[in-house]
């Protein structure tokens, strides 16, 4: 519950404390004082935007600070251990606080933790719920009307099974939709690669094969020049008899060897020659097993020459480089095959979709079923709740009609319509055609009562929830606000005397003025304050011994009740 508010520098205000009470607390004040402003506090803590026109006029800025006891609210204390906002100091306290500078910039705070205004709005979902003037306008929508006989069927686990049905078949018919739409550049694609895996296929090139090509290609192409060459050099080298440069070497070994005893230091040079007397005759002996081994094939060089021309064509044919012709051909290989598997993709996939498709309609079939029972049970509810409030003739059908034809949704395959008649021997139709704005409020407020039980927050603002009604179905309102009030925290600004009298606790808003600023304040008001209050509320301006004495009446009723 919300236990305290602090606001300062906020609107018209320049500084508010207030302390919370349970049950009903009713918050009443002349028009124009502000009565209002409390809730759009609150609004901010619960991560609404902000903007500078929130803060008084010549202040810095605006702060709030809401404290809310957390005793019993389970899930609230989850989501603050969850995102690691726990006070230190106590598991059952937690304080909101939020700063809009005059500039307009915000900070958020959750028991002291810098907080983001989406984390203001998943806690805020456990801790208060406003409905303000306007809410019950949203009775007029499809949609929250289903949602309303959702949240009375508490059918969680139907509308879990709906969803996860439907996000299966969502993306099968999805990928389905995508296939079948490129069947046809599928089909084109497919015939091409058929022809060029089939002629790379038939080439068959090897991987690291081009490479040796080219090597054995230049090796055979100028293989009698190598021939001769390697012969010349090994002749020059060993055999020739008119001197060749092993004899040479060796020549000068044995005269450098004559002179060595006369000096040391053409001993490292005569070991140079020793070496380059071994190397030569290595050499020679190389080049011979060269030229024995060296093969003039002009069959072979025919061959190669063919091969090599077919890489190069077939390289300029596919435009990428000869060395790239094998990773090409795996490449093309491996995307025939990946097209030949999406063919058998498809008609898997269709008979999938057709499965997912039919386990969505079993759930929602079942979740439909859930639907008309609830929504059977909450008409009956509600009409007999509006039918205490000067509504005695009302009639309300909550129709449920599930269409297997629509297109799929998250939510079902169902069309909620609230009916209503409010007058006798007239037909249940749509609510904006049958109701005015006082009976839409009352409607919007038997389906608060009723749906108490399932409420998640422990707190509930109404602001001026009983526009459009008074005298006696003022009483009756008051009253199920006060039933509300034994089960939840609830607060309601109201500018009815009947509405306030039910109140457990009452707030009045006042505004100060010295001709040059504005201030609100809200006071708790006494017993005897709350008599003269709903005396004002009554009587208006000046306040008459039978207003007194009708508010005095207005008090005791209520206290008995």
């Amino acid at each position: 519950m919300l236990a305290h508010l602090s606001i300062s520098n906020f609107a018209v205000v320049k500084q508010l404390s207030v302390q919370l009470e349970n049950g009903l607390t009713a918050i009443t004040g002349e028009t124009g004082a502000g009565k209002s402003i409390a809730i759009d506090a609150l609004s901010l803590c619960l991560g609404e935007r902000a903007d500078a026109n929130a803060v008084r006029k010549g202040a810095a800025k605006a702060e709030i600070i809401a404290h809310f006891s957390l005793t019993d609210n389970h899930k609230a204390k989850h989501f603050l251990n969850e995102h690691e906002l726990t006070s230190d100091e106590d598991e059952n306290s937690c304080f909101i606080r939020r700063i809009i500078s005059k500039e307009g910039r915000s900070k958020a705070f959750i028991n002291g933790v810098p907080a983001s205004l989406q984390q203001l709005k998943g806690l805020g979902q456990f801790l208060l719920a406003i409905h303000g003037q306007n809410t019950h306008l949203q009775l007029l929508k499809e949609d929250y009307q289903r949602q309303l006989v959702d949240s009375f069927a508490s059918h969680s686990s139907l509308l879990s099974e709906v969803k996860s049905t439907f996000s299966q078949w969502k993306q099968k018919q999805n990928t389905l939709t995508t296939l079948k739409a490129q069947a046809q550049q599928r089909e084109d694609r497919l015939q091409l690669l058929t022809y060029q895996v089939k002629e790379l296929d038939e080439f068959a090139l090897e991987q690291g094969e081009f490479e040796e090509l080219e090597i054995e290609h230049k090796r055979l192409s100028n293989g009698q020049s190598l021939l001769e060459q390697a012969q010349t050099s090994v002749y020059n080298l060993y055999e020739s008899d008119e001197g060749n440069a092993l004899s040479v070497i060796q020549n000068s070994i044995e005269r450098l060897g004559e002179l060595e005893a006369h000096d040391a230091t053409l001993t490292p040079i005569i070991s140079m020659l020793n070496d380059a007397s071994i190397q030569i005759e290595e050499a020679a002996s190389e080049l011979r097993s060269y030229c024995d081994q060296l093969e003039i094939d002009p069959l072979r060089l025919q061959q190669v020459e063919a091969r090599y021309a077919k890489a190069m064509e077939l390289a300029r044919k596919h435009a990428v480089m000869p060395e790239a012709l094998f990773s090409h051909h795996q490449s093309l290989v491996s995307e025939f095959t990946a097209l030949g598997e999406q063919e058998t993709l498809l008609g898997t996939l269709e008979l999938e979709v057709e499965q997912s498709h039919s386990a969505y309609l079993l759930a929602t079939k079942k979740l439909s079923e859930s639907r008309s029972i609830a929504a059977s049970k909450l008409a009956s509810a509600i009409e007999a709740q509006i039918q205490q409030m000067n509504m005695p003739h009302a009639k309300v059908n909550i129709g449920v009609e599930y269409d297997e034809l629509k297109k799929p949704v998250s939510y079902g395959l169902d069309t909620v319509q609230f009916n209503v008649s409010t007058n006798p021997g007239q037909e249940t139709d749509k609510l904006e055609k049958v109701v005015s704005g006082g009976e839409l409020s009352r409607i919007g407020l038997a389906i608060q009562v009723i749906a108490s039980d399932n409420h998640a927050t422990p707190t509930m603002i109404f602001d001026e929830v009983d526009t459009g009604i008074s005298g006696p179905t003022a009483s009756i309102v008051g009253g199920l606000l006060r039933r509300l009030g034994k089960a939840h925290q609830v607060m309601c600004v109201t500018h009815l005397p009947q509405v306030a009298a039910q109140a457990h606790n009452q707030l009045f808003v006042t505004k100060l003025t010295d001709g040059e600023s504005t201030e609100t304040q809200m006071l708790a008001l006494t017993k005897q304050d709350r008599i003269d209050e709903l005396a004002r509320l009554l009587a208006g301006d000046k306040v008459t011994k039978s207003a007194l004495a009708n508010a005095k009446e207005l008090l005791k009723s209520a206290s008995s009740n």
